[in-house]
């Protein structure tokens, strides 16, 4: 009875009741607040993975909704990525976002359902994706458990998965790599119907021509009869005039698939788009034993002696070519190294009378009206830029603090300062923190928790700092030792010329005999075939 009445009592007395209810939502808020704080990392090899009708990445959400709820953790952020390799996610912006995300010392983790959609790594370069986790000390949670990759056995076991991961990856390219060769061998078609020929279909295991592969046909039979102009075959079949050549070199026309290409498969073969996503891999030739040949059509568009007939004619043709003679003297010393510097196209070669350069865009479509430039002229500015004044201490002196004076003006500068200032700050707190330590005030777990969190701040400061002003000091004698080769310029023969611009200078920006820019320490060797555009003089 008094338990009872004491109950009834302490019920009566409202402000109790409110108190009671205060300390039990207080208690359940100091809980949700004291959570750690963690990121969430989903990532689908492909589009189609990230499809609506695809339960991959709903899948991933519930998972690791379910070890955070597991560990006590409180996911404050996703991050997505789709159609990423799991050999190209440091080329990911979504994965750099995570990397300076996990620099914030109130993330205590990364959340994810499985090793590998971290990581698969292809080389060793990929595993410094690892090392940002130590410098961070963040913990990645697995559903299996929490895994800190900067204790000792956390660092073995990151590393085996890691390993184990990208081994799996191997794995299942080399098994879909040999189902589909599989399906070639059997004269069927191993892959999407993207790679079908032009006029060529093939449905339920059987080729056969579209109603368009008659304009091949046509084709064929103006060529034999002495019509060789790949330009106007191609406009009589919708295509370009190299489209056209490589029509006219497949034998799938008189009925035979003969593959005797394949795709790199080795790591320096992978091809990436922007931002990691996925790309290709790049051709090379099969070895003579790996060359697959199977006839796929009993009745050929064209006969085997009208197809061999014309592989001849066209071999004959590309060998009287005037690019492909021996006696060729290439005349131009630029060309693939300049661009306009009024639209930024590439400069093709061209023969009027004389030597000139030209803009690709006013020569194609006649949208930019930089002026044609003789060659004589603008190489003979160009042989003085590199020989004179790349080597003229005064000239690299002037470039040296015109780049000083760009990168120290502005709101990075401003930024800068005020970085620089903090860091400064956060190593004087450090050493208060020390110098308490060593007087015996602070104790030595409440000195390395103040440590930890001194230090992780001073790393996220420094990795601003290297955002703000990644490049090193620019100054003459650095540019006068890159620039050096450069002192001989005017001995070098063309080819000569042509090996030191490909080392050192992608790019050319000039138009009307006036060189606006130079970039330096990069290559686009897709510009640089060294094939001028335009034939000889006569």
């Amino acid at each position: 009875m008094r338990q009872d009445g004491a109950k009834q009592s302490l019920g009566s007395v409202p402000h109790l009741n409110k108190m009671i209810l205060s300390v039990r939502f207080n208690s359940r808020d100091n809980c949700v607040d004291s959570m750690k704080k963690v990121i969430e990392l989903i990532r689908v090899s492909t589009e189609g993975q990230a499809g609506s009708d695809r339960a991959s990445i709903p899948a991933q959400r519930t998972v690791n909704a379910r070890t955070a709820t597991a560990y006590g953790l409180k996911i404050v952020k996703t991050i997505e990525m789709a159609d990423v390799s799991g050999a190209a996610v440091l080329q990911a912006p979504e994965m750099q976002l995570l990397i300076k995300m996990m620099a914030d010392p109130e993330i205590h983790g990364v959340v994810a359902r499985e090793f590998s959609r971290l990581m698969r790594p292809e080389n060793f370069g990929d595993y410094a994706l690892l090392q940002v986790f130590v410098e961070s000390k963040t913990i990645l949670y697995l559903p299996e458990g929490p895994m800190d990759l900067s204790s000792k056995t956390g660092r073995l076991m990151g590393t085996i998965r890691a390993a184990i991961a990208g081994l799996e990856r191997t794995e299942i390219l080399e098994r879909i790599w040999s189902s589909k060769e599989e399906k070639r061998r059997r004269g069927e078609l191993g892959q999407s119907k993207v790679v079908l020929p032009f006029g060529v279909d093939y449905d339920q295991g059987v080729w056969f021509y579209k109603p368009e592969a008659e304009k091949v046909r046509e084709a064929f039979r103006r060529f034999l009869a002495g019509d060789s102009n790949y330009k106007a075959l191609a406009e009589m079949v919708g295509v370009t005039p190299r489209g056209m050549h490589v029509i006219m070199r497949n034998p799938i026309w008189k009925g035979w698939r003969i593959i005797d290409k394949k795709r790199d498969m080795s790591a320096s073969g992978k091809c990436t788009k922007p931002g990691g996503r996925q790309g290709d891999r790049r051709k090379i030739l099969r070895s003579p034993d790996e060359i697959i040949r199977v006839k796929v059509i009993e009745e050929p568009l064209i006969t085997e002696a009208d197809f061999d007939r014309a592989q001849l004619l066209m071999n004959t043709k590309q060998k009287k070519h005037w690019r492909t003679q021996p006696n060729y003297v290439r005349r131009f010393t630029y060309n693939g190294f300049l661009n306009c510097s009024e639209c930024g196209a590439l400069l093709y070669t061209n023969y009027r009378r004389q030597d000139y350069y030209v803009c690709k865009n006013r020569r194609v479509d006649g949208t930019c009206a930089t002026p044609y430039m003789r060659r004589d002229r603008l190489e003979e500015d160009l042989d003085s830029l590199f020989s004179r004044h790349l080597s003229d201490e005064v000239f690299l002196e002037s470039i040296a603090s015109r780049y000083q004076q760009s990168t120290n003006s502005g709101d990075g500068a401003n930024k800068l300062l005020r970085l620089q200032s903090q860091g400064t700050k956060l190593s004087e707190r450090r050493d208060r923190v020390l110098d308490g330590y060593f007087e015996g005030v602070i104790p030595r777990g409440d000195r390395d928790k103040r440590i930890g969190f001194i230090d992780a701040e001073i790393a996220s400061v420094e990795r601003l700092m290297l955002e703000v002003n990644p490049t090193p000091t620019l100054t003459a004698a650095s540019l006068a030792e890159a620039f050096s080769p450069f002192c001989e310029w005017d001995y070098l023969q063309r080819d000569d010329k042509r090996k030191l611009l490909q080392a050192v200078i992608p790019s050319i920006h000039v138009a009307n005999y006036v060189v606006s820019g130079i970039s330096v320490f990069g290559s686009n060797e897709n510009t640089r075939t060294d094939r001028d555009s335009s034939p000889p003089p006569t």
